[in-house]
């Protein structure tokens, strides 16, 4: 593994992990729990609202920053992202029902379908960096080793993706915390292999969940390079989590189109 590991990636979470090394190699039904816990702790029974400040950095031009209100409906695989600002961007958005992702544009009145590897707003981030996890049901899971991120002690998995899942990137390497579980690192690559974007989790957060009755974690932070632009990054800042219910009408066409009015 690489030694310039970014300094972020060493700072997740300030307990002493035990040594990953004299682990023994998790049995594949453990690497799937693995992940099942993952997309159990990010998932809620009810809804899900946040904002999120998005910044963009490309070579050779100037930073470009947006923020974004974004809502879910885990139990039904809803999602809705909603620009806010700057006013140029303000009530564009992007819709997910059914599996299909729609992009709509106010200044242009049209709704288009969008795939999976979208840019959200331009930005390195997709889809997936703003909805709720489904890593077990979506990945067949491979142990890789034992690592180190800075100070942490890592599990390295590989994962697959099933031949039914319908996501941005077919193959991903992922970094997990020994110590809580968490994701760490992630590497998203195609399906020759090739290294197309790498992601850092450097803070998590929980908001306790009424509906669930237990904690719903989400990144504080995500730090995304661009592998195939180099000098591109993105940084996504989530904040203001609220859990309460949603109205039943948000995630349609119409909602969105209203907002733009």
């Amino acid at each position: 593994m690489k030694n310039d590991v970014p300094w972020f990636a060493a700072v997740i979470i300030a307990a002493v992990a035990p040594s990953a090394h004299a682990l023994a190699v998790p049995t594949e039904a453990e690497l799937v729990q693995m992940l099942a816990v993952i997309d159990d702790r990010q998932a809620n029974t009810g809804d899900y609202r946040s904002t999120a400040y998005l910044e963009q950095k490309e070579r050779g031009k100037e930073d470009t920053a947006f923020e974004v209100a974004f809502f879910r409906r885990d139990a039904d695989d809803k999602l809705m992202i909603l620009f806010t600002k700057p006013k140029t961007e303000a009530g564009k958005g992007y819709l997910r029902l059914d599996k299909n992702l729609f992009f709509y544009d106010p200044t242009v009145g049209k709704w288009e379908r969008r795939t999976e590897r979208e840019r959200i707003g331009g930005t390195s981030s997709n889809r997936q960096d703003f909805d709720e996890s489904r890593l077990a049901k979506e990945y067949t899971p491979k142990y890789v080793a034992a690592d180190k991120l800075g100070k942490l002690e890592a599990h390295h998995l590989a994962l697959t993706a099933k031949a039914d899942a319908d996501v941005a990137y077919p193959l991903v390497d992922l970094w997990l915390d020994v110590a809580s579980g968490n994701v760490l690192k992630r590497e998203d690559k195609a399906l020759s292999g090739k290294l197309l974007r790498t992601t850092y989790y450097p803070k998590w957060n929980k908001v306790f969940s009424e509906s669930k009755k237990a904690d719903v974690y989400f990144p504080g932070e995500i730090r995304i390079y661009d592998e195939v632009e180099k000098g591109n990054s993105s940084l996504i800042v989530i904040r203001d989590v609220d859990l309460r219910p949603l109205d039943a009408n948000l995630f349609t066409k119409a909602w969105l189109e209203s907002k733009s009015r």
